[in-house]
């Protein structure tokens, strides 16, 4: 929504920043990119395909083919049409916003009147031919130099494809699946969000609940009844889902008062002498023996049915990635694959053999662990120090990694690995086979005696494949390995977050010049500025995830994504949120600021205090060893809550060293005990429904502090703060602030100036905005005579 030009300032008054400029638009005109898939791109309307293959079925003596389908098709190389027409580009220009009459063609620049005077007025009617085209010129050089993106940046922003197509008319879809249904006689199918490697964010051909629901947030569950259709997801997906679905789905919102606690708990709840189907592969294995346990007292089963239903009516469904594997250098693990392996097969040997509770016997060649089956795609990445780029945003590879005393064998498609790649592996001790060659392999029991070591996390299609004599269920002992990052990676972390906060500082000064010049930018455009200022940075990669560029009522959604095709402008009269981070060589970042462009709202203002309050005490947080994420929780939420406010999804999470932007175990919701060398996002926020949002994230890791007292010897910890980017001080009410809480913002905002001074010399306009920051007051000046309220620069 554009706001209407402001009126003409008094004639005897000088105040400033009350422009006469009318709003104008920094946008596309109409026309398409290339169309073609890329790693953004939803599931798109198709039905019928050719059957995938589970070798588990329900355990039974049909599982002779060892492969799946959907693992075996010809993979997709995604095509770059960098020669379009150039008149068939959309090209960034300044467009009418306001309504107002029609002015005669010749004259463009909004209004008719000299850009001297400002626009709309008035002013410069009168002139002569030559001195109108003359101003006209001139007005679109400025906006190709100040509003257009040229060379490849424009050839990225054209060739974008819009990963939303809108709400899919889910009945053909649904019909089709529940013909597969009623030839299983089964009263439920059930379509999770994870792949085969229970990864939370997937490759777009493993998106079937995407595609089954139309429902695009990264968790959620779709189960399919004979008569109905059901989505299940917590709260952070809540609105964004009764947007998306349509008349043939409903919502079922986890975690709400009275509600279920996840889709486990409600399905048990319907379920009595049900058969309920689901595809093994996709479904962990602790989910499995925990829903089996609880569907056993109400006759109910689960069953495997050999192909996946969705993967069967999904016709055209996209092929799988093919993009090549890499090493990942020393200089930025901080630790050789070859290291990892050997710490990983000391702790295999060290753990104590399986007996079963029952026997007194001593434990034989068969009880003991002998080796482990890896199928977390991070945890494989790590260990070998490989990255790949199968999944978007996560510089991951499709792939399964066996490691005994002898022998490591890399489970991955052919032509993903380089012959420099291959080289690499054979250094390490590493075999290579073919990616579905797994199923062989375990059903052969090719390592011999002994037990194979799996976390719970791993697919239930393969504990069926070996089964429960042949496995032992351990806590992933990798992904605590990876959740401790050693001197390097800190190392790398801090050169992340100060190029990221670079890219950030000069985003942020563009767009509040752009908003104050009287430009209507709209969520995506702001959103992918943001991330041509990080395409800038050294090593940089990508992004770590979606963008969330939210204003208004979306920024109310945690989980928001812009559309290319929505053209949303930024409001000045409600907060506007950015969540989002780079994947960089030396590190993967996490980062969000909500600003405001016009005066916010006394509501707004206190909110956002409050929000401001719990960050900083998670951030000020010292606290003994043994203390875990969950503890700190009520240190973001206290002073929400002395409002009567609070905000539903985590305080924090782990991340990776450029890899997945979530990791654990730790996190400010779980159990596990922080420790140095953890690193962890602090992100209190507060969202009013259909309204407005805020948060604001910042990332910190563990490390030890000394303390006065000392009590109990040197066993406090403490955070230190990774990111540098200024909190605007605008929305803040100064009064609700401590005098320590004063002076923590003070200090931050004076912080990011010291750290990224240095790299903003050439960049005039970024400089002078951060040195504004960081020496602003907290607040805004109250109205003055007449309601005139002045923010001075």
């Amino acid at each position: 929504m554009a706001p209407p030009p402001p009126p003409p300032p008094p004639p005897p008054l000088c105040i400033p920043f009350i422009s006469k400029k009318k709003t104008r638009r920094l946008t596309y005109t109409e026309g398409n990119g290339t169309e073609s898939f890329n790693s953004q791109r939803s599931s798109i309307d198709r039905l019928e395909r050719a059957g995938s293959y589970s070798p588990t079925a329900t355990l039974t003596s049909r599982a002779e083919k060892l492969t799946f389908s959907t693992d075996t098709e010809s993979y997709y190389d995604a095509p770059r049409n960098f020669n379009q027409a150039r008149e068939d580009r959309p090209v960034l220009k300044r467009a009418n916003t306001t309504k107002e009459k029609p002015t005669p063609k010749a004259i463009t620049n909004n209004g008719g009147g000299s850009r001297k005077w400002g626009y709309g007025y008035g002013w410069g009617i009168g002139k002569k031919d030559k001195e109108k085209e003359r101003d006209r010129q001139m007005d679109v050089q400025q906006a190709r130099e100040e509003t257009t993106l040229v060379g490849s940046a424009l050839e990225r922003k054209m060739n974008d494809v819009d990963s939303y197509k809108g709400i899919p008319d889910t009945t053909e879809r649904l019909t089709a699946l529940r013909e597969y249904m009623h030839k299983d006689n089964l009263d439920y199918y059930v379509i999770p969000s994870e792949d085969a490697h229970g990864s939370e964010y997937v490759a777009i051909n493993d998106k079937r609940r995407e595609w089954i629901s139309g429902f695009t947030g990264s968790a959620g569950v779709a189960v399919v009844s004979k008569t109905s259709a059901y989505l299940v997801t917590d709260s952070r997906y809540w609105l964004q889902a009764q947007r998306q679905i349509d008349r043939n789905w409903l919502l079922v919102a986890a975690g709400s008062v009275d509600g279920p606690k996840d889709w486990i708990e409600w399905l048990v709840d319907r379920a009595s002498e049900c058969r309920i189907g689901i595809d093994a592969r996709m479904l962990s294995h602790e989910k499995a023996v925990l829903l089996n346990n609880q569907l056993a007292p109400k006759r109910s089963k689960l069953y495997y049915p050999p192909q996946n239903f969705v993967d069967l009516i999904w016709k055209d469904k996209p092929s799988r990635s093919r993009e090549p594997v890499f090493v990942q250098p020393l200089k930025f693990t901080g630790m050789e694959a070859g290291a990892k392996i050997a710490q990983l097969r000391q702790w295999i040997q060290s753990q104590p053999p399986t007996l079963p509770s029952y026997t007194k016997r001593d434990a034989i060649a068969g009880d003991k662990q002998v080796c482990t089956l890896l199928s977390s795609l991070s945890s494989i990445a790590w260990l070998l120090n490989l990255r790949g780029d199968d999944i978007p945003f996560n510089p991951v590879f499709h792939s399964y990694l066996f490691v005994s005393a002898e022998q490591a064998i890399l489970f991955i498609e052919p032509a993903k690995v380089s012959a420099e790649v291959d080289d690499y592996l054979a250094s390490i001790g590493v075999q290579r086979q073919e990616y579905n060659a797994v199923w062989t392999f375990l059903r052969q029991k090719s390592w011999g005696e002994g037990r194979v070591i799996i976390c719970p996390q791993t697919s239930y299609a393969i504990s069926l494949m070996l089964t429960s004599l042949r496995y032992t269920v351990l806590p992933p002992i990798i992904e605590e390995w990876k959740a401790v990052k050693n001197q390097t990676e800190v190392e790398g972390m801090k050169a992340a977050y100060i190029r990221d906060g670079v890219a950030y500082v000069r985003w942020l000064a563009w767009l509040e010049y752009k908003m104050s010049q009287g430009y209507d930018i709209t969520e995506y455009e702001a959103a992918w500025r943001l991330t041509e200022f990080r395409r800038m940075g050294k090593y940089y990669m990508g992004l770590a995830y979606e963008n969330i560029s939210a204003t208004g009522k979306n920024a109310a959604l945690p989980h928001y994504t812009p559309h290319k095709s929505d053209e949303i402008m930024i409001r000045r009269d409600a907060p506007y949120l950015n969540d989002s981070g780079g994947q960089y060589r030396d590190g993967t970042c996490d980062t969000t600021r909500t600003i405001h462009f016009g005066r916010p709202t006394a509501e707004q203002c206190e909110a956002f205090t409050r929000v401001l309050q719990g960050h900083i005490a998670i951030d000020s947080a010292i606290f003994p060893e043994g203390t875990n994420g969950a503890q700190l929780d009520i240190l973001a939420r206290k002073a929400l809550w002395q409002d009567g406010l609070n905000y539903m999804h985590g305080t924090g999470h782990g991340f990776g060293s450029y890899l997945n932007v979530h990791e654990g175990p730790h996190g400010f919701s779980s159990q596990v005990p922080l420790v140095p060398g953890h690193v962890i996002t602090n992100e209190p926020g507060y969202y009013k429904e259909d309204a407005w949002g805020m948060r604001i994230e910042s990332a910190l890791f563990v490390k030890r502090i000394k303390t006065k007292g000392e009590f109990n010897g040197d066993i406090w910890l403490g955070f230190e703060r990774l990111t540098c980017v200024p909190i605007q001080t605008k929305m803040i009410k100064d009064s609700m602030l401590s005098k320590e809480e004063r002076q923590w913002l003070k200090d931050h905002n004076r912080r990011c100036l010291e750290k990224l001074e240095p790299y903003l010399r050439e960049d005039k306009r970024a400089l002078k905005w951060l040195r504004r920051e960081a020496e602003r007051s907290i607040g805004l000046a109250s109205p003055g005579p007449g309601g005139i309220s002045i923010d001075w620069d």
